[in-house]
C-alpha cells in the first residue's frame, strides 16, 4: 500500500524559507516521478512542480521561480525548498506520485506565511 507523509510546514515570516519533505513507502521510489501541490482554503489544488526519476524537474507558476524540488532515493524522500515566501503562499502542501493516484493523498503539511 502506497503511503505519502508530508512534513516540514510551519509558520514563517514573509521573506523566509522552508523545506518540505515527502516520504513515500510501499512504492518503488526511484522508478517514480513525484509532484508537489498546494491548496489554500476555498481554492483548487494547485500544481507546484514535479521531479522525475532521473532528477529532472519542471515547475508550475505557483511559486514563480522560488521553488526547488529535489529527491533522495536512499531515503525515499522528495523535498520542496521554498524561498522568499509570501503570504499568498500560505496553503496546505501535498505530494503525490505521477500520474496522480487519488487514493493516496496524505494529510499534507501546513505552510503559513505572516507579514
Amino acid at each position: 500500500q502506497v503511503q505519502l507523509v508530508e512534513s516540514g510546514g510551519a509558520l514563517v515570516q514573509a521573506g523566509g524559507s522552508l523545506r518540505l519533505s515527502c516520504v513515500a513507502s510501499g512504492i518503488s521510489f526511484s522508478d517514480n516521478a513525484f509532484a508537489w501541490y498546494r491548496q489554500a482554503p476555498g481554492q483548487y489544488r494547485e500544481f507546484v512542480g514535479v521531479i522525475i526519476s532521473n532528477g529532472a524537474t519542471k515547475y508550475g507558476n505557483a511559486l514563480e521561480g522560488r521553488a526547488s524540488i529535489s529527491r533522495d532515493n536512499t531515503k525515499n524522500t522528495v523535498y520542496l525548498q521554498m524561498n522568499s515566501l509570501k503570504p499568498e503562499d500560505s496553503a496546505r502542501y501535498y505530494c503525490n506520485v505521477v500520474p496522480t493516484i487519488d487514493d493516496i493523498w496524505g494529510q499534507g503539511t501546513q505552510v503559513t506565511v505572516s507579514l
